[in-house]
C-alpha cells in the first residue's frame, strides 16, 4: 500500500517550505514521492513554488480548483486513485491553510482508497510567533488541525524568543480547550535551563509530538521522529463549518505594478482595518525581467527570487471587503471560498 501524509498548517505557517525539506529527506532515504496540492483555488501558487522538485523520484500533481465542493471531492478521489497506480511509495498532500482534516480521513476510508493507501502521518505546521488576537473561527481552524496531528512542528523558531514560543504553545492549548479537545502540548519554564533555541530561560520539552527547532538544524533523527509520528484521533466540538466560514481569497490577476509598488501596497493593506482582516498575501511580481515570490503576513514581507512565476496576487483573510482591497491593485479579480 502507498503511504500518505497530510501536511496541515494555518495561513502563512510555512507548509510549502517544510515540504521541500521533508521531501528531500524522504528521497535521500530512497523513497519515490508525489506531492499533491489540494486547493479549491483556480490558481495554485504553492505548486509553482515546488515545480523545481519534479524529478524521476518526485512527482507533482494538483487537484484543479474552480468548482464546487462535491466536484472538488470527486476530483481529489480520482487523482488519488491514479497516483496509487503510478508506483509512488509515499504521497504527500498539501491542502490550503483553511482545511477540514476530517475530509482527509473520510475520503481515505472510502473504497477503493482504503485498499490502496495506508495513512501515515498528519503533520501540523504552526508559526512560532503565532498572532495573539485570532478570531474564534481562526482558533477553531487552528485547533482542528492540531487535534489530529501526530506531530506539531513550529516554524521560524530562530526568529523569536523562547517566551514568545511559550505564549504560542499556550495559545494552541487554549484553542484546543475552547473546542473541548483533551489534547495539550507540554511546555515548562525553568530559569535554570538554557537551551540552544530558547536562550531566555525557557525549556521546551521535545516530545514525539512536538518539535520547536530551527529548521536549518533539523537532523536525520528529527525527520525520523516526524516521519514516524502517525496521527491522533482526539475528539473536539465542531462548532464551525468550513463551508460556511468567513475566510476567503481574492485573486488579483494581471497586476500592472512593480515589485516595489506591490510591497508598499501590501504594507499599507495590513494596516487598513476597513478592508477586513487580512491574514496573508502571496503571489508573484517581476523586477528587471526576473520573477519574485511574495509571501506576506502582519509580521512582515518575504520576497525571494524564483525561476518562474505568474502575474497574480492573492489576498487571504476574514470578512474581506473586495471593493476596498481592489483599490490597492490595478487588476481583474475573482473571489472564491478557501477550504
Amino acid at each position: 500500500m502507498t503511504k500518505v501524509d497530510l501536511i496541515t498548517g494555518f495561513l502563512g505557517s510555512g507548509k510549502t517550505t517544510f515540504i521541500r525539506k521533508y521531501v528531500k529527506y524522504l528521497i535521500d532515504k530512497g523513497e519515490k514521492v508525489c506531492i499533491l496540492e489540494n486547493d479549491y483555488g483556480a490558481i495554485n501558487v504553492d505548486m509553482m513554488l515546488l515545480s523545481d522538485l519534479e524529478s524521476e523520484n518526485c512527482g507533482l500533481e494538483m487537484v484543479a480548483g474552480g468548482c464546487d465542493y462535491d466536484c472538488h471531492r470527486r476530483r481529489f478521489k480520482t487523482k488519488l486513485i491514479t497516483m496509487a497506480m503510478l508506483g509512488y511509495s509515499r504521497v504527500i498532500i498539501e491542502p490550503s491553510g483553511i482545511f477540514d482534516v476530517d475530509e482527509f480521513f473520510d475520503i481515505l476510508h472510502e473504497e477503493p482508497l482504503d485498499r490502496l493507501y495506508d495513512i501515515g502521518n498528519v503533520i501540523a505546521i504552526v508559526k512560532a510567533d503565532l498572532e495573539d488576537n485570532l478570531s474564534d473561527e481562526a482558533d477553531f481552524m487552528l485547533a482542528s488541525q492540531i487535534a489530529n496531528s501526530g506531530c506539531v512542528v513550529l516554524s521560524h523558531v530562530q526568529e523569536v524568543s523562547g517566551s514568545y514560543i511559550y505564549r504560542t504553545v499556550e495559545h494552541i492549548n487554549n484553542a484546543l480547550k475552547k473546542v473541548k479537545c483533551d489534547r495539550r502540548l507540554n511546555v515548562i519554564k525553568d530559569e535554570e535551563i538554557q537551551s540552544e533555541e530558547c536562550k531566555d530561560g525557557l525549556s521546551l520539552i521535545s516530545e514525539a509530538d512536538f518539535i520547536a527547532k530551527d529548521w536549518e538544524k533539523l537532523t536525520f533523527d528529527d525527520y525520523l521522529k516526524i516521519e514516524t509520528s502517525g496521527y491522533h484521533s482526539y475528539s473536539y466540538e465542531k462548532k464551525i463549518s468550513i463551508d460556511d466560514s468567513n475566510f476567503e481569497a481574492l485573486f488579483f490577476m494581471h497586476v500592472s505594478m512593480t515589485l516595489d509598488e506591490i510591497e508598499t501596497a501590501i504594507d499599507i493593506l495590513f494596516a487598513d482595518k476597513s478592508v477586513g482582516k487580512v491574514m496573508r498575501v502571496k503571489g508573484f511580481a517581476q523586477k528587471e525581467e526576473k520573477w519574485y515570490e511574495i509571501n506576506a503576513t502582519e509580521q512582515g514581507i518575504n520576497v525571494n527570487a524564483i525561476s518562474v512565476g505568474q502575474d497574480v496576487i492573492i489576498v487571504i483573510g476574514e470578512h474581506l471587503v473586495r471593493e476596498r482591497i481592489d483599490n490597492y491593485f490595478t487588476a481583474r479579480y475573482s473571489t472564491i471560498k478557501t477550504s
